[in-house]
């Protein structure tokens, strides 16, 4: 899970990069946050087998992103 969650950020980090350099942030930024929700379930079940609380602030920021990513698609 930590490698998968690296990867994703990795991944997040780099799309915004790229737009930012290339100024085409308009198509990037769906997939930059399909990114970022991903990781944030990811980080949801990390922390579900540590503390639930704080896996449900997860779960609810990734409901969130992916429906703003899904929406803009």
């Amino acid at each position: 899970m930590k490698i998968l969650r690296i990867i994703l950020t990795i991944t997040a980090i780099a799309l915004s990069g790229y737009g930012l350099v290339t100024g085409n942030i308009g198509t990037i930024i769906p997939y930059m946050l399909l990114s970022m929700g991903l990781m944030f379930i990811v980080m949801g079940i990390t922390e579900f087998r540590k503390r639930k609380a704080d896996a449900f602030n997860y779960f609810l920021v990734s409901a969130f992103v992916l429906f703003v990513a899904i929406y803009i698609l």
